[in-house]
């Protein structure tokens, strides 16, 4: 069997971030199905605001990024809805890359938001990876009023949603390997 490689990548800046933890859970369940996973913390990363240039000479990070995201077959997005679409610091992450970093990535996608779960960043996400020419998996997780979503510790409290979880991770495992296979 293929060992595929995930990159995550968290779209909140916030502490303690319920995208976070919807991203670290996600996380722990592909490892449990035998995937290595690498978790990119825009927190700690010195990233420019996209320009539109291909060279960022004074910021390694962003050259880090793209290493990480390439070296990866799939990704897992996550990113809390901030004004009904994806956070701007994921959106800029993905912008400074290219379809060199992120064509043929398998995608899983994540949002969570304070209010009624929608589907509005998970559209834009959609969009965006459709654009670059990666995969987005059909299984996706919208968190609604994620302040009752997880526990003081991070851990998820709904039982359903952490079903969705699991076939969410079954999903991007086993299309990541089938693409990795194929490619």
């Amino acid at each position: 069997m293929i060992m595929v490689k995930i990159v995550g990548i968290g779209g909140s800046l916030r502490e303690n971030s319920s995208s976070r933890h919807a991203l670290a859970l996600a996380a722990q369940k592909v490892e449990a199905l035998g995937a290595e996973v690498k978790i990119l913390d825009l927190r700690k990363l010195e990233l420019p605001f996209c320009n539109g240039s291909n060279e960022y000479p004074n910021y390694p990070d962003v050259e880090y990024l793209r290493r990480t995201v390439m070296r990866a077959d799939g990704m897992i997005l996550a990113t809390p809805e901030y004004h009904g679409g994806v956070s701007g610091v994921l959106k800029n992450a993905l912008d400074l890359m290219s379809f060199d970093q992120l064509s043929n990535k398998v995608t899983g996608l994540i949002s969570v938001l304070g209010g009624q779960s929608n589907s509005n960043a998970l559209n834009d996400l959609r969009l965006i990876t459709r654009w670059v020419h990666a995969w987005a998996i059909p299984e996706q997780i919208a968190i609604g009023q994620a302040w009752k979503a997880f526990d003081s510790e991070g851990a998820l409290i709904d039982q359903k949603l952490a079903e969705r979880f699991d076939k969410f991770a079954e999903s991007l495992v086993e299309n990541t390997r089938r693409l990795t296979q194929a490619v």
